[in-house]
């Protein structure tokens, strides 16, 4: 039977949401997934600057496209979806990084499944 438990992403400070500084790869660290449990992982985005900005999330890799995932975070919307709970395991790392420098705040957590 598995195990749920609720975790805090491994780049979060307390809870905190990390800022993206990052204008290219490699990005921020948002989270090193388990060594052998699956991450459920939930990322929401916020953008407090005056325009939209494009976020590349690094799933597990920097290659691209093979490992991007791109979205628009629009300009002082509130809190935006930008992972829906995708798994990942074995270590990887989500890093995320943006068109614009210190404007993203991502938020989220971890469903931790063992």
């Amino acid at each position: 039977m598995a195990t749920y438990s609720k975790v805090l992403l491994s780049g979060s400070t307390n809870g905190k949401g990390i800022k993206v500084t990052q204008t290219a790869t490699a990005g921020d660290t948002i989270h090193t997934a388990h060594a052998s449990a699956l991450d459920e992982i939930w990322l929401y985005a916020v953008n407090n600057g005056d325009g939209d900005v494009e976020v590349t999330i690094e799933w597990g890799e920097a290659t691209a496209p093979d490992g991007n995932i791109i979205c628009l975070v629009p300009s002082k919307s509130g809190l935006q979806l930008i992972i829906p709970g995708f798994l990942l395991t074995n270590s990887l790392v989500v890093k995320a990084f943006a068109d614009t420098a210190n404007v993203i705040i991502i938020h989220g957590f971890v469903n931790r499944i063992s």
